[in-house]
């Protein structure tokens, strides 16, 4: 039996899948009866997450109230040092009991005017240093995975770095081994632990033609961070050639078989296809 890779796409740099995947989020939300981030944005827009629908990077929202977050450089996170609204509940990893935002999540945050970035000296960061720094390719993040991001976001989708865990659950210490340790060296030596764990993770996520960046989940206003599920499909990033069969099928392997959907970027405009693996008869 001969294999091969049925291609399904509607138009590369086409707007039609765009459309397709409005689509799918308004199914899942009539479907689930759920509340998507962008209908309680709609409902309180000092309160949740304003999104939009546009290829053009939008000018930057003002806010009365916004949540403080300081750049850690070392984890190439964000660490949130004071929490306003409930996007909370679908954005950022949770470490140590803090919040950290990836550089996709604070640049989405900081140009909805939901969040303020400072660095290690306390001094306010601009939108146009951030900028930068997503240009830099470094902490895991590139603009292209940004641009895919602020789509994903913008049409009411939870959207979480793969391979980076919302949350990591911990054993109890035996308390026995735990007598005549002082608790702050403790909570010390666990905030070295994650710090650890997380650079690890950062440093895994190389920016190269073909990996997995976002774990995707439908619009729920029920969503728990320490009990996810699995995600709805996993997001490729592709440059400008599409994969071969053998690179596919490692995906699936590093994805534990979980859905695949790819995304390319050309000029801000965002496409998604994905491949089917279909069986054709073998002619006499």
């Amino acid at each position: 039996v001969t294999k091969i890779l049925d291609f399904h796409l509607s138009g590369w740099y086409d707007v039609w899948p765009v459309i397709t995947c409005v689509m799918e989020v308004e199914d899942w939300a009539s479907s689930t009866g759920e509340t998507s981030d962008s209908e309680i944005s709609l409902q309180d827009s000092n309160d949740g997450e304003h999104c939009y629908i546009s290829g053009d990077i939008p000018n930057l929202q003002y806010r009365s109230i916004k949540s403080k977050a300081r750049w850690n450089d070392e984890l190439g996170l964000a660490e949130i040092v004071e929490k306003k609204g409930r996007m909370w509940t679908t954005t950022g990893i949770v470490r140590g009991g803090n919040i950290y935002c990836s550089l996709e999540e604070t640049l989405f945050l900081a140009q909805e005017g939901a969040l303020q970035l400072s660095d290690d000296d306390n001094l306010c960061l601009s939108l146009e240093e951030i900028y930068k720094m997503v240009g830099q390719r470094k902490y895991g993040g590139c603009w292209e995975s940004f641009q895919v991001y602020r789509h994903m976001k913008s049409l009411g989708y939870i959207v979480g770095r793969h391979d980076l865990p919302w949350t990591i659950k911990r054993v109890k210490s035996n308390p026995i081994s735990l007598e005549g340790i002082p608790e702050a060296s403790l909570m010390k030596n666990r905030g070295q632990e994650d710090a650890k764990s997380m650079i690890e993770l950062l440093e895994s996520l190389r920016i190269n033609n073909l990996r997995p960046v976002f774990d995707v989940y439908p619009p729920n206003s029920k969503f728990k961070k320490s009990s996810p599920g699995n995600p709805s499909y996993v997001l490729c990033l592709l440059s400008d050639h599409p994969p071969s069969n053998p690179e596919i099928e490692d995906l699936e392997r590093r994805c534990n078989s979980a859905p695949l959907k790819f995304c390319h970027v050309d000029h801000g405009r965002v496409s998604y296809f994905s491949f089917d693996e279909v069986e054709l008869p073998i002619l006499p």
